[in-house]
């Protein structure tokens, strides 16, 4: 490892290895298999890019995210590293010229996408080219029942069956028991060892409120606690992205938009200016994000419900990525389950599919209906064993909720279900409860129901809260037929009998929660120093638009941070700065001195 040390200094600027990547790198540079899971941030790429320097021949990383490909390549490049990515953004002529540098031995590393891996043509192209290692990347997209399954991942195992002596690893930041299993299977990994990294990702804040106006409730949290910084608002649909992309900009948000349905260009465009400006906000599907290396992403927004705790942990994994505070804010309403449960009652998939979907979509309601630590349950879910101890950073532990005997409101409500024939969504079940005559109860003859005005007591917004807890219990469902009808299940049976009770989560105002410290936070640099600060983000700007990449790819904030408490004065103080590596440090010596003798 003391080879391993010495790239990690002089290439990537870093004096220690964090968690498991010493084990990791050790293994693989050894000729080992394995499979890695990391938490997004945890240094899962160091663990393929140092074995691959080395190892004799080219490292092949394989990834479905071309954004990824494209954004590591360019920081590679920066710290002087040989790599390069086949992809389908590429043109013909461009493809080739990667393919004779290949042959020529020019690269350390090259990413290509698993169906360009998967032709006879590049098969047979590294049948001819030395091997350092096969990095399976985003290795949960081979599991059918996760979040996020590519076909073609399933036949990467015939990189096992051609090239047995060459090691290959898999890696992923999200993978439960049955989906780590299903990789291992999969992939013919049976023998490969496994590293597990702790899920935990502290600087995060785990925030899920009530909804009830979705836009003005994300406004007022960016407005208060995090103006100015970047962050991802992910929604649903495509218009729900337009729309609110438009909305929070007539607000005075720096918002943009994102998703499948816009021209290659426009989202190319919009990805771009995200990664290369400060303080963008952008609204996206969830088509938006993979692959993203930007480390100073300061929240992640769901304005609509996941469809399990493995997207909306990925999906908020790319808050906080150099470790700083970081925030995970959701509002979830009714609408959300009873739209969830339609759609994988309502889908063509097999029956085994939809229990699958079912049973994750119930863990995530578990997750949103938590009155214990999320973070706790968060993890527990991935099978890490944690202690008790709550973690004092996540709404529930900080303004911990109420729990109320909810046994008769849940049979009023039940009963109402079936009073009405099972035929009618939560919103006019709520009319019939608290006794509103309108038109359309008049109309169904429901005012003569012994259910009729039996919940006076309990306003409209209880009343919701009841329903969506009761869809997310399992007491009831919605149809197939697509009207958000609502059912009774089996299980309320024995709640409308008596024979069970029911604990609810108390409805109260959203409380905010005491606003983010940052441990890094500028208020602490004096005058001169945040002189100093702003020189360097000047200086980092300019140079990032000279060299074509985003201001991170030169250096991070908690570089520039370090710079400023530290102030070096010679080549070997700045040497020790955390990021600045060999390559760095000869192409921007010279000018960083400058500017630190100018200003200390």
């Amino acid at each position: 490892m003391l080879r391993a040390s010495k790239i990690l200094k002089d290439i990537f600027g870093y004096s220690t290895f964090r968690g498991q990547q010493t084990e990791v790198i050790a293994h693989v540079a050894g000729g080992g298999d394995c499979l890695v899971l990391m938490p997004t941030g945890g240094g899962k790429s160091l663990c393929y890019q140092i074995p691959a320097l080395m190892r004799e021949g080219v490292a092949v990383v394989i990834s479905p995210l071309i954004a990824l490909m494209q954004n590591q390549v360019v920081a590679l490049h920066e710290l002087g590293v040989r790599a390069a990515f086949l992809n389908s953004s590429l043109t013909q002529t461009e493809a080739a010229a990667v393919e004779r540098n290949l042959l020529s031995g020019e690269y350390d590393l090259l990413y290509v996408a698993p169906e360009r891996l998967l032709t006879p043509r590049f098969l047979g192209l590294i049948a001819n080219t030395p091997l350092a290692l096969f990095a399976i990347d985003e290795a949960h997209c081979v599991s059918q029942w996760g979040h996020d399954f590519r076909p073609e991942y399933i036949k990467l195992s015939i990189l096992h069956e051609r090239f047995p002596n060459v090691p290959r690893m898999a890696l992923t930041a999200t993978a439960d028991t049955v989906t780590r299993n299903e990789i291992i299977e999969r992939l013919s990994l049976d023998r490969a060892k496994t590293f597990v990294s702790s899920f935990d990702r502290p600087n995060i804040r785990y925030q899920v409120i009530d909804r009830t106006n979705g836009k003005s409730q994300l406004l007022d949290f960016i407005k208060a606690e995090h103006n100015g910084d970047a962050g991802i608002v992910y929604c649903m649909s495509r218009n729900k992205v337009e729309e609110t992309a438009a909305w929070l900009s007539d607000k005075g948000v720096r918002a943009i938009a994102y998703h499948a349905g816009m021209s290659v260009q426009m989202r190319s465009y919009n990805q771009e200016k995200f990664l290369r400006e400060d303080g963008i906000v952008m609204v996206a599907t969830i088509a938006f994000g993979m692959g993203i290396d930007k480390p100073d992403v300061r929240f992640v927004a769901h304005l609509d419900l996941p469809k399990s705790i493995e997207g909306y942990y990925q999906e908020t994994g790319r808050a906080g990525r150099d470790g700083q505070a970081a925030t995970a804010w959701m509002a979830y309403g009714l609408g959300d389950v009873v739209q969830l449960r339609r759609m994988i009652e309502g889908s063509e998939a097999k029956d085994q599919f939809k229990r699958v979907a079912s049973t994750k979509l119930d863990a995530l309601l578990a997750l949103c209906e938590a009155t214990t630590c999320r973070r706790l349950q968060l993890l527990r879910y991935f099978g890490e064993i944690v202690t008790d101890t709550p973690c004092g950073n996540c709404d529930v532990c900080l303004n911990p909720p109420t729990v109320w005997d909810g046994t008769v409101a849940a049979q009023k409500a039940l009963s109402c279900v079936y009073r009405t024939a099972q035929n009618f969504g939560a919103g006019y079940l709520i009319d019939v409860l608290r006794g509103n005559n309108t038109e359309r109860v008049k109309q169904w003859g429901h005012d003569k129901v012994s259910t009729f005005g039996i919940g006076k007591e309990l306003e409209e917004k209880v009343w919701r809260a009841v329903f969506r807890q009761l869809i997310a219990l399992g007491l009831l469902t919605t149809d197939n037929e697509g009207h958000g009808s609502l059912m009774l299940t089996e299980a309320s049976r024995a709640v409308l009998k008596g024979q069970q009770t029911i604990n609810l989560r108390q409805q109260k105002e959203n409380k905010r929660a005491s606003k983010l410290r940052r441990d890094d936070d500028l208020s602490t640099f004096d005058r001169a120093e945040r002189d100093l600060w702003e020189c360097l983000r000047l200086w980092r700007t300019r140079t990032a638009k000279e060299h074509g990449v985003p201001a991170y790819v030169v250096f991070h904030d908690t570089t520039l941070k370090e710079l400023v408490r530290l102030c070096p004065q010679t080549e070997d103080a700045l040497r020790q700065i955390s990021g600045v590596g060999s390559s760095k440090l000869e192409r921007y010596g010279k000018e960083l001195l400058e500017i630190l003798r100018s200003c200390c």
